[in-house]
């Protein structure tokens, strides 16, 4: 076995060079994992890129395996990967809902109270009150960012870790790859895709929610360095000048 990292979530580790061993890093990813190998068989093939299909090989403790997905966090982006990934939102963001809910996924509502709790930064309930009325009516991948986006040679290989595939606002899944990546890559997408305003604008308060969760995260784990990391992420999302200490 080869210890191939952690998440928030979950180990990685790969099996005679081929398949990925994840085991819950908490119990309550248990099953989520399980979820996970009821949905993506029923996933893959509607989509135009590899992605993880587990399968469960222990349920006590939970233990998933699936086949090693291609390639790795691409060092550069550029405008055949865009378009790649806009093919890929747009094949994924069709999948019927109703199916997907028949099998297990849900919604999944934003921790809106503790955001207010325990993220207390000018703006940001300024930010909290656009989350009201977003759609939600879309299946999304949920998590979509440079680290489970994976290429070779410049071009996309696959899309991994959908452990926070839900039912919620097609404009989650555009946050990074709008805001956050290289001109001709975003352009790429935009085009790809069909971008309108409106959704562009929608997927720049889900970019600047990012950060949030991870406050949250290290404030769960009891981790005040993963707590402030988050914090300055979401004061520089929001254009906030932070004075040196």
């Amino acid at each position: 076995m080869t210890y191939l990292g952690e998440g928030w979530d979950s180990t990685a580790v790969l099996v005679g060079g081929r398949w990925v061993e994840r085991r819950p890093r908490r119990p309550e990813i248990g099953p989520q994992l399980v979820r996970e190998s009821v949905v993506m068989p029923w996933l893959a093939p509607r989509l135009p890129l590899p992605v993880p299909v587990p399968v469960v090989v222990s349920r006590d403790p939970v233990v998933v395996r699936h086949e090693l997905v291609p390639g790795a966090e691409p060092e550069s982006l550029n405008a055949v990967q865009g378009r790649e990934l806009g093919e890929f939102l747009l094949a994924l963001h069709a999948c019927p809902v109703s199916e997907a809910v028949a099998l297990g996924v849900e919604p999944r509502a934003l921790p809106v109270e503790r955001f207010r709790a325990e993220v207390r930064v000018p703006g940001g309930e300024e930010l909290l009150a656009k989350v009201d009325g977003l759609p939600a009516d879309t299946l999304v991948h949920g998590d979509l960012g440079p680290e489970h986006v994976l290429g070779r040679d410049g071009v996309l290989t696959g899309v991994i870790d959908f452990g926070d595939l839900h039912v919620g606002d097609a404009a989650i899944d555009l946050a990074w790859a709008l805001h956050s990546t290289p001109p001709e890559f975003a352009g790429a997408v935009a085009e790809t895709y069909g971008v309108t305003d409106e959704l562009r604008a929608r997927a720049l308060i889900w970019h600047q929610l990012g950060p949030w969760h991870e406050v949250l995260y290290g404030n769960d784990i009891g981790d005040p360095e993963i707590a402030e990391i988050g914090l300055a992420g979401v004061q520089e999302r929001l254009g906030i000048r932070v004075t040196p200490r």
